[in-house]
């Protein structure tokens, strides 16, 4: 199941668990997790990408060991919150999750990479320390908000 709707979301997963965030981009995907009651989520790593399969192997491998109910992926929406040609991407590649057989959220990602590169210039980061660590920041940036958003619904 692949929604936009966090109510539908939680609704997919009445007993809760933890769940996975993704900020898929062109050339890595940033991952983080969060704690079974949906309270904080932490940045975990970035997989660099080549092609699905491996992408596929590498995300089966994730879920499995951080034994994930579901996953929030970042959806690169316009300012105005239309889609682009990087939004249709992410939802191609969300559909060709569907092995992983787990709910997914798709989350508006507008502003999340803008927010961590901020946060990262306040802490005086380098340029190489900043990208090394942005996708995975990002990733659980977005997953914070979905998670916040979905307190209504907490396990």
């Amino acid at each position: 199941m692949i929604t936009a709707q966090a109510a539908e979301f939680a609704a997919a997963l009445p007993g809760g668990g933890r769940l996975g965030g993704l900020d898929v981009g062109t050339k890595t995907i940033g991952l983080a997790t969060c704690d079974a009651g949906w309270r904080f989520a932490s940045p975990a790593h970035t997989i660099a990408r080549t092609r699905f399969a491996a992408d596929l192997a590498a995300l089966t491998a994730f879920v499995g060991k951080e034994r994930l109910a579901g996953l929030v992926i970042g959806l690169p929406l316009n300012m105005d919150g239309s889609d682009s040609p990087r939004t249709q991407s992410v939802r191609a590649f969300a559909r060709n999750l569907a092995p992983l057989a787990l709910p997914l959220l798709l989350w508006d990602e507008r502003w999340s990479t803008a927010a961590v590169e901020r946060a990262m210039i306040a802490e005086d980061l380098s340029r190489a320390r900043r990208a090394e660590r942005v996708d995975r920041l990002a990733a659980g940036y977005i997953l914070q908000g979905a998670i916040d958003a979905l307190a209504r619904w907490r396990p």
